[in-house]
C-alpha cells in the first residue's frame, strides 16, 4: 500500500520531483531527538521529499528505500511522545498513523532512556499497529551501564526488535532487511486495565461502528483520557451514539478517585516496570563520563551561561569576523571590485546605448552591480558561515541544551525553551526562522515569537553588515547589543502581558552531546544555503529593478523625502532615509546603505549607533513579511509592521537623546 499524503510544496534534495512509487509503506514515529530523521536518511538516502501535511503547516518527510527488486515507501513523521496527542505535531504523527494506515510503523526509541519510550510503544501496541521496535542510540545506552536483551523485549511484547547507532550506521542493514522482508501482523494488547476499566473499553468499542484507522480499544482508552479530537470524531462519526459513549465514560470516571488518564498511565508503567526488570540490566560505570558532565554543565542555570557565552564569542569570530569582514572583503572589493563591475560596466554600455537602460543591470543600483553583487559577495559567506556554524552547534546535541537553559528567561516573555530553534535560527535566516515558528505548541507562542523575530532578532546578512559597521569601536557594539536585549526582552514581556492564553508546559527529549559528523554538517549546510540562494537571489533582482524603476519615476525621492522626516527626528542625515526604504526589500540593503554613508564620512559616532539600532529594529524585509502573512494571516502581518515601524524611531529617538545627554562620544 503506497502513502498518498495529498502533499503541497514539494521540495526535493538531491533528486527531481517525484512520485514516490512502492509496494508497501513503512512510517517511523518517535520522541523528537531520538535521531529519527538520521535513521530515515539511512534508510532512503538522498531520495527525500519534505512537503507540509494537509491542512497543517507542519511538515512531514518522505523517502523511498529500494533494495533487492523491492522498494518500500518511508515516511518519517514530526516528533511525538504519545498517542495522546498535545502539541500540533503529535496531532499530525498521529493522523498519519490513522489515515494512511501503513504496512508497517516503525517505534524509533532513544535506548538509554528505554522506560520511557516503551510507554509510547504500549500505545502503538494497543492501537493494533503492525510494530517493529528500533532501540537506537544503543552506543550511548552501553556507555552508561545499560545491556538489553532484545529477545526478552521481543518476546514480551510480541513485535520485532533491533539494535542500531543510525549515526554509525550500526544496525541498518538488519534495520533494513527486516523492513524489506518482515510481514508484521498487528499484535494483541499488550496489558489489562482493571475490570472497570476493561468493561468500559468494551462498551465503548460496541458502540463504534465507523472506522477510526487505529483498533477500538485504543479509541476507547483515548476517549477515557478526554482526548478532545477523537471526542470531535466520534460525535463527526458516531452521532446517533455519541450521548451513549458520552455516559459510559462519566460512569467509569465516576469509580475512580483519581483522573482516568493517571490510572491508565499508571497501569502502564507497571506493566512496563516488569519488562524493564526481565530486559535490561544496569552494570554500572565508573564515575560520571566526561560528556555527562559537559551535558549537565551545558543545562545549569550558572554554569551554562560562560558556556552559553563562549560559544556565542565563537560564533562572532567565525560568522561576525571571517565570513562578514574577511570573505566579504576578498569578494566584494577583489572579485567584485577589480573583476566583475567593470566588465560587467563595460560590456553593458557597449551593448545598451541607453543610460537609462543601462543603469537597470550596472552602475550604482544595477542588477549586477547591486542586486547579484550583494547577494553573492555580502550574503553568501556571510550565511554560508552561519549555517556551517549552526549545522555543528545543531549536530553536536547543544540546541536542546541552550532550550533548557534558556527556558526560565523564555517564559517570562510567554514562550518557553523550545522557541530556542526559531530564535536562534532567526540569526541566519528570519525568513525560514518564521516558519520554524509554526512548530511551537500555541497560538500565543507563535504569533510572540514571529513578532520578536521581526523585531529584534537580525538576520547574518544584517549582523554580518552591522558588524563590520561596529568593528572599530567595541563600546558601539555593547550599546548595540544591551538595546536589542532590552527590546527584545520588554516586547516579549509586554506581549505576554496582553495577549491571552494558557502557558505551555515544556518538555523535551535531551539527545546525547556528540562530536558534529562532517558529512552530517555539509549536508545540512548545503541544503540550507540553497534553499536561502533560491529564495533570496531573486529577490535581490527584484529589489534592484524596484530601486530602478522607482528612481525613474522618481517615486523613490518622494518616499525617501517622506522618510527623512523621522530619520532627522532621530538625528540621521537625509541621506539615511535611502537606506531605510531599501531595508525592506532585504534588511541587509539597508545596512549596507549605512556602510555607504560611513565610508564616504557622512555617518559616525552617536548617528551612526543609532542608524543601525533603528534599522536593525525596522520593518521586516518583504521576504518575511510574506512569510509572516502565511503564517500568521495577513492581518497579523499588517497589525505586526504597523507597530514595529513607529516602535523603531520611537526606540531611535530615546537612544540618541540618552547618548547625547550623557555626552557619550564614540
Amino acid at each position: 500500500m503506497a502513502v498518498n499524503l495529498n502533499r503541497k510544496r514539494p521540495q526535493c534534495h538531491g533528486a527531481a520531483d517525484m512520485e514516490i512509487d512502492a509496494q508497501r509503506s513503512v512510517v517511523l514515529v518517535g520522541s523528537p531527538n531520538v535521531g529519527k530523521s538520521v535513521v530515515f536518511g539511512n534508510l532512503t538516502g538522498m531520495y527525500v521529499t519534505v512537503s507540509n501535511y494537509p491542512g497543517t503547516t507542519v511538515e512531514i518527510t518522505r523517502g523511498r528505500l529500494a533494495y533487492d527488486s523491492r522498494a518500500v515507501a518511508i515516511t518519517d513523521t514530526p516528533g511525538m511522545y504519545s498517542l495522546l496527542s498535545i502539541t500540533e505535531e503529535e496531532r499530525v504523527a498521529r493522523r498519519v498513523l490513522m489515515e494512511n494506515r501503513p504496512d508497517m510503523v516503525v517505534h524509533v526509541a532513544d535506548t538509554k532512556n528505554i522506560e520511557r519510550m516503551l510507554h509510547l510503544t504500549v500505545q502503538l501496541l494497543e492501537a493494533g499497529m503492525p510494530l517493529m521496535l528500533d532501540l537506537n542510540l544503543m552506543d550511548e545506552a552501553e556507555r552508561l551501564g545499560l545491556r538489553i536483551d532484545t529477545k526478552v523485549l521481543k518476546e514480551r511484547l510480541g513485535i520485532p526488535v533491533v539494535a542500531t547507532v543510525a549515526t554509525e550506521g550500526r544496525g541498518m542493514d538488519e534495520l533494513k532487511k527486516m523492513i524489506l522482508k518482515e510481514d508484521i501482523l498487528p499484535s494483541g494488547p499488550p496489558l489489562r486495565y482493571p475490570e472497570t476499566i476493561e468493561n468500559a473499553i468494551a462498551d465503548i468499542e460496541r458502540n463504534l461502528d465507523s472506522s477510526y484507522g487505529i483498533s477500538k480499544r485504543a479509541v476507547a482508552l483515548l476517549l477515557l483520557q478526554d482526548d478532545h479530537e477523537i471526542w470531535q470524531m466520534v460525535r463527526d462519526r458516531e452521532p446517533e451514539r455519541y450521548a451513549l459513549v458520552d455516559a459510559i465514560v462519566k460512569h467509569a470516571r465516576e469509580r475512580f478517585v483519581d483522573p482516568l488518564s493517571y490510572i491508565i498511565t499508571i497501569e502502564r508503567q507497571r506493566f512496563i516496570n516488569t519488562l524493564i526488570e526481565d530486559a535490561v540490566e544496569n552494570v554500572g560505570v565508573k564515575g560520571i563520563p566526561l560528556r555527562e558532565r559537559l551535558s549537565r554543565l551545558s543545562m545549569h542555570p550558572v554554569a551554562g551561561v560562560p558556556i552559553f557565552l563562549g560559544i556565542i564569542y565563537l560564533l562572532y569570530e567565525f560568522v561576525g569576523v571571517f565570513g562578514a569582514q574577511t570573505a566579504v572583503d576578498f569578494l566584494e572589493e577583489t572579485v567584485f571590485g577589480q573583476y566583475i563591475n567593470p566588465v560587467a560596466n563595460r560590456i553593458v554600455s557597449s551593448i545598451i546605448p541607453w543610460k537609462v537602460l543601462q543603469d537597470l543591470f550596472v552602475n550604482e543600483y544595477g542588477i549586477i552591480t547591486l542586486g547579484i553583487r550583494y547577494a553573492i559577495a555580502i550574503i553568501l559567506p556571510i550565511v554560508t558561515t552561519f549555517f556551517i556554524a549552526f549545522s555543528i552547534i545543531e549536530d553536536t546535541g547543544y540546541l536542546p541544551r541552550l532550550a533548557m537553559l534558556i527556558d526560565r528567561v523564555f517564559k517570562k516573555i510567554g514562550l518557553n525553551g523550545r522557541a530556542v530553534i526559531p530564535v536562534v535560527l532567526g540569526f541566519g535566516c528570519d525568513t525560514m526562522a518564521t516558519m520554524v515558528t509554526r512548530t511551537l505548541e500555541t497560538r500565543r507562542e507563535r504569533v510572540i515569537a514571529t513578532l520578536l523575530l521581526a523585531l529584534a532578532i537580525p538576520c547574518s546578512a544584517q549582523v554580518g553588515v552591522i558588524l563590520a559597521l561596529l568593528s572599530g569601536s567595541t563600546k558601539a557594539l555593547g550599546i548595540f547589543v544591551m538595546v536589542m536585549g532590552t527590546v527584545f526582552l520588554f516586547v516579549g514581556f509586554l506581549a505576554a502581558r496582553l495577549m491571552p492564553g494558557e502557558r505551555p508546559l515544556f518538555y523535551m527529549e535531551v539527545p546525547p552531546l556528540r562530536w558534529p559528523k562532517l558529512s552530517n554538517v555539509l549536508t545540512k549546510t548545503y541544503t540550507r544555503v540553497e534553499w536561502y540562494f533560491k529564495e533570496v537571489l531573486p529577490l535581490f533582482i527584484l529589489a534592484s529593478i524596484l530601486i530602478w524603476a522607482g528612481r525613474i519615476t522618481g517615486l523613490f525621492d518622494i518616499v525617501v523625502k517622506l522618510l527623512s522626516y523621522p530619520t532627522g527626528w532621530i538625528g540621521l542625515p537625509p541621506e539615511a532615509s535611502k537606506a531605510f526604504l531599501y531595508g525592506f526589500f532585504r534588511r541587509d540593503f539597508g545596512a549596507a546603505g549605512l556602510y555607504d554613508l560611513k565610508t564616504s564620512g557622512a555617518l559616525s559616532g552617536v548617528p551612526l549607533v543609532v542608524s543601525i539600532i533603528t534599522i536593525a529594529l525596522f520593518m521586516p524585509c518583504i521576504a518575511q513579511f510574506s512569510m509572516t502573512i502565511k503564517e500568521r494571516g495577513w492581518k497579523m502581518a499588517v497589525g505586526m509592521a504597523a507597530f514595529i515601524f513607529p516602535f523603531a524611531f520611537v526606540v531611535g529617538y530615546l537612544v540618541n537623546l540618552i547618548l547625547n545627554g550623557l555626552g557619550v562620544v564614540l
